[in-house]
């Protein structure tokens, strides 16, 4: 969900610095955010899926069944310590990874990659399956549950409580990490996207669209976790189902084409891509790194910010909550991100140069998706594809605005979740109007430096996570778990 996923012109736009001390920073922040967000990450987090997946025995798919079983409630219980159901918990994560990147990023990686960038988009996504099965668990084994209920949890927690007080610096650099990347890539930026979008197509003013999406938001996080899980869990069904129906209403309509475009992403994930137009000519490097970079980028799996959600799951099995959190990158990027790729490999608009210039450089690839769409049904992406955008930004606004109120809780209690609630809804307005370029790249930053002291602590806590794995998938099978019918 965050920018260098969308990788659109909008730093040429946001960069208006000229000369001296302010350009030579925006400079150095451009190249970190490379520098982070390159192959080593990717490498690190790829190789961490395969090898969690085999050391767990392909938990991934010999969970999925139970998962669905999970969220339809078949294992709630009224006493079981937390504040949402496993439901509202997968949907609040999901609306954090369900966003811009759906619409927008697969386009960037398909333009950049090639159509065999789709293949390795969805074999990541798999992977992240087990990754982010493995970090929530974990963040369920060590969240804390305070006199009031409220739950306390995520890698912060896991890294302390888990690894010991020694290693804390480690949790205090991750809460950091997610407080400053809250403020930029999962509010600003969404918000100047959305504000841009609008402006472009309806005219609205990017300072209503600023104020509207601040007060939406602010009427939400009153409500704290048990609001936000309510409204996540009518909203992210509700978006994703819209998004859904029109997707494989343009699949049915090109159905004579699907062989010929499924041929040609397994063809092209290992030859490269020889397509006609801007995109001829890319080597089999530049398509594996698009769909394993935008795969990482879209699901988060890895990152660290899923596990503040689950946590706050009701259940008193790690695991369960663990087993649910797999359905995301499944959900978001094997289903969502492929319907996408289908609608614009079929729309043949992928292939076209679209000379864009001005505020339509700026959303460049959110209107690519919208071409794509409107090439078989018409209207639809010029009216919907718009509201998906405003409806995803803002559901993603939701769910990191709780994760960051959970990294100021853990790094300074209670007396900081006002002043950031206060300050997250007001940045709305400011992402909505201003040039952002130097603020976002230093949160693209942040956000990718989660990733090293979060999968640390996974590695570092497997043993742990193993046995607890075969000690609930053996109970499970012996039938100790009450079921509802």
């Amino acid at each position: 969900m965050h920018v260098t996923e969308l990788n659109f012109p909008l730093m040429a736009q946001a960069g208006d610095a000229s000369g001296g001390l302010a350009a030579s920073v925006e400079a150095f922040l451009s190249k970190c955010v490379g520098w982070v967000w390159g192959i080593p990450l990717a490498v690190i987090l790829v190789g961490t899926g395969f090898a969690l997946t085999v050391m767990l025995g392909f938990v991934q798919f010999r969970g999925f069944r139970h998962a669905l079983r999970v969220i339809q409630g078949k294992y709630d219980h009224p006493d079981d310590p937390g504040e949402i159901s496993h439901f509202e918990a997968l949907c609040t994560a999901l609306a954090a990874t369900v966003g811009l990147g759906n619409i927008a990023g697969v386009a960037v990686a398909i333009g950049a990659g090639g159509p065999g960038a789709v293949f390795w988009m969805v074999l990541v996504g798999l992977l992240g399956m087990v990754t982010k099965y493995s970090e929530c668990t974990l963040s369920l084994m060590y969240r804390r549950v305070d006199d009031q209920g409220i739950v306390h949890g995520g890698p912060m927690y896991y890294i302390e409580r888990g690894l010991g007080p020694a290693f804390k610096p480690m949790a205090v650099f991750f809460a950091v990490c997610c407080v400053f990347a809250t403020a930029g890539a999962a509010n600003m930026f969404q918000t100047n996207q959305v504000a841009t979008i609008l402006e472009y197509n309806f005219k609205i003013p990017t300072w209503a669209t600023g104020v509207t999406i601040m007060i939406l938001t602010a009427l939400v996080l009153i409500g704290g976790i048990r609001r936000i899980g309510q409204v996540t869990s009518k909203l992210v069904p509700f978006m994703a189902g819209i998004y859904f129906i029109g997707a494989i209403i343009v699949i049915i309509m090109r159905f004579d084409q699907i062989p010929a475009v499924i041929s040609q992403i397994f063809h092209d994930a290992f030859a490269g891509s020889a397509a006609a137009g801007g995109f001829a000519g890319v080597v089999v490097r530049e398509v594996i790194t698009q769909g394993v970079k935008r795969a990482c980028f879209s699901n988060e799996a890895g990152i660290g910010s899923a596990p503040i959600a689950h946590s706050a799951a009701a259940t008193k099995e790690p695991v369960r909550e663990g087993v649910v959190a797999l359905l995301e990158p499944f959900v978001d990027t094997v289903i969502i991100c492929s319907l996408t790729a289908m609608v614009i490999l079929l729309s043949g608009e992928w292939m076209v140069d679209h000379q864009m210039t001005g505020k339509a450089a700026s959303i460049k690839g959110v209107l690519l998706t919208a071409l794509a769409f409107d090439k078989v049904l018409p209207g639809f992406g010029t009216y919907f594809i718009p509201i998906a955008v405003f409806l995803f930004a803002y559901s993603t606004l939701l769910s990191w605005s709780y994760y960051g109120e959970r990294a100021i809780d853990y790094l300074f209690g209670d007396k900081g979740i006002l002043p950031y609630k206060i300050a997250f809804c007001s940045l709305a307005v400011v992402g909505a109007m201003w040039k952002l370029g130097p603020v976002l790249d230093f949160s693209d930053i942040m956000f990718g430096l989660m990733v090293v002291p979060n999968l640390l602590a996974v590695w570092l806590l497997f043993p742990k996570l193993k046995a607890e794995t075969q000690r609930y998938f053996e109970r499970l099978r012996a039938g100790e778990f009450d079921v509802k019918k």
